[in-house]
């Protein structure tokens, strides 16, 4: 899922290229965006009893959880300091 990198550096405030430009809440509002489309375009394709059948967006919210979870450790060992 394309969301997912741009959600993710949003929230780290990291610097990615989106639609909207760089920045935080451009690449969370982007995330967010292509997060909606994708459900939208799923929903229209097969219904909305499918998600539940199918796994990629269960496997998607499991690796968004885990970020959650893990994620203030990741973000203090791969941050680098501009000192």
């Amino acid at each position: 899922m394309n969301a997912m990198p741009h959600f993710v550096l949003g929230i780290w405030k990291g610097r990615m290229f989106s639609a909207f430009g760089f920045g935080d809440k451009q690449n969370i509002a982007y995330g967010l965006l292509n997060f909606t489309i994708s459900i939208g375009l799923f929903i229209y394709q097969h219904g909305a009893v499918a998600i539940f059948d199918n796994g990629i967006y269960a496997g998607a919210l499991a690796i968004l959880l885990i970020y959650f979870v893990t994620g203030q450790f990741w973000y203090k060992l791969f941050k680098k300091d501009d000192k």
